[in-house]
């Protein structure tokens, strides 16, 4: 693809010079001799660099500089001049100017610089259409779904995500509560900084006191040099806090007060340093009852409950359950060259009436192996997990609402999600026997 330069000079021959000059090197070649014409051809040609000379008929190039980076960032800027001054080429550098040379002198630095100047659009364009589709990828407009639920869901946190307000997302584990995270951050004023994410229940105390606050050499062993932290690199943009309810009590104290005073101190400093972030936390635990029991610092839990997001489990949102499946076999499909699949009948009743304990990341691990394992252009119940072949869907229809029944069946099933499917837990908090809470799951088939 052509690179366009731009020439303003109203030297004519020395502007033609030039311009056969750069042609030679395979560039496609515009010329202007005044400021004027030449923000013409920027509005009517993606323009890459701009050779300007400082004294024009109508202006001067330092000044004409700011409508440049203004209009057309990604538009590099080499400035010419008959007469260097000192002073004309520091405003010139801090006016955004790529460059700024001497004409004649430095007629041999034009073409290298050039191909410097053309590096740094390409680069800064890459990084834009990166953006992009980070953005674009975490836009709520791709989070799959059309269930009530989901769109309440959506709702909030596109309402929240414009304020610096911190959001509290509570679900089960694999609802995808990092997607909404994200998701906020990308539709946010902070959009274009960092969106650092940390999980809280993947390291030990010491070693997550270090991560979010960072460490000065020789705070601890093994520290051998400075190290940021999540809280020093989430400066200006957005900290996502997974899984904050596993937290040690220690740290929650200490993440308090960097809430409350934007401050932090770095292990094995004294120094306070400051942060402006906006946090997003998420758990699968409810911190209301955490803190009641004293597992969670209850002043923690009210200062990130300012804005509380519930994400609800996949089989609470049926109607979610095609669109992700359709859009995981194409995304799977495409991944390991398999030509576009049909999903049967029988395959969609199974996923539809399917618990899914593991959400949403369930579903796409499901959805992997059975575009690996199917041999025909259609997805069949037979390439499902066996427990999905042989899952017993159970109905009670004659159960009403308002039946003991139906609130112990509730009851049960808030306990179980509590305690992340742990049987023996389970029958603890309930004070029954395993053997009872075995049957009353069986009875209620409850997953």
């Amino acid at each position: 693809m052509l690179k366009n330069i731009l020439i303003i000079d109203d030297e004519e021959k020395l502007r033609h010079l030039l311009a056969r000059i750069i042609r030679s090197e395979g560039f496609e070649v515009f010329e202007a001799p005044d400021l004027k014409s030449g923000f013409k051809k920027l509005e009517h040609n993606d323009i890459d660099v701009v050779l300007c000379d400082v004294k024009l008929p109508d202006g001067n190039g330092v000044d004409f500089l700011q409508n440049i980076k203004a209009a057309f960032p990604f538009t590099e800027v080499i400035l010419l001049t008959a007469f260097g001054k000192i002073s004309d080429g520091v405003q010139a550098m801090k006016n955004g100017a790529f460059d700024y040379i001497v004409k004649g002198d430095d007629n041999d630095k034009i073409i290298p610089l050039l191909y410097k100047a053309l590096e740094k659009v390409q680069l800064q364009k890459k990084v834009k259409q990166l953006e992009k589709r980070i953005s674009d990828k975490y836009s709520f407009d791709n989070i799959i779904g059309k269930s009530k639920g989901l769109e309440q869901v959506i709702n909030l946190a596109q309402k929240v995500s414009k304020t610096d307000s911190t959001v509290l997302l509570m679900g089960e584990t694999g609802t995808g509560k990092e997607v909404f995270a994200q998701a906020i951050h990308e539709n946010s004023n902070r959009v274009g900084k960092s969106f650092v994410a940390l999980n809280c229940s993947t390291f030990s105390k010491e070693i997550l006191e270090s991560e979010l606050f960072g460490h000065k050499q020789g705070a601890f062993t093994g520290a051998i040099k400075d190290k940021k932290g999540f809280i020093e690199e989430a400066n200006g943009g957005t900290l996502f806090l997974d899984e904050i309810g596993e937290m040690p009590l220690e740290l929650q104290a200490k993440l308090l007060r960097v809430l409350e005073t934007n401050e932090y101190i770095q292990l094995g400093d004294t120094k306070p340093r400051k942060s402006n972030f906006r946090l997003i936390a998420a758990t699968n635990r409810d911190l209301k009852i955490e803190s009641e029991e004293h597992r969670f610092r209850s002043d923690l839990y009210f200062r990130l409950n300012i804005f509380e997001i519930k994400i609800p489990p996949l089989r609470e949102r049926v109607k979610d359950v095609a669109p992700l499946a359709y859009y995981y076999v194409k995304q799977f499909s495409e991944k390991i060259n398999k030509k576009a699949l049909s999903i049967d009948e029988g395959f969609m009743q199974k996923l539809e009436t399917y618990q899914w304990p593991g959400n949403v990341r369930e579903l796409k691990n499901v959805i992997e192996r059975s575009v690996i394992l199917v041999n025909d252009d259609v997805l069949t119940e037979d390439v499902l997990p066996y427990e999905m072949q042989h899952q017993v869907v159970k109905t009670n229809k004659s159960v009403s609402a308002f039946s003991m029944q139906s609130v112990e069946k509730l009851h049960i099933q808030k306990v179980f999600n509590y305690t992340k499917g742990n049987k023996a837990e389970t029958a603890r908090l309930l004070e029954i026997g395993i053997a009872t809470l075995y049957r009353k799951l069986d009875e209620y088939n409850i997953q």
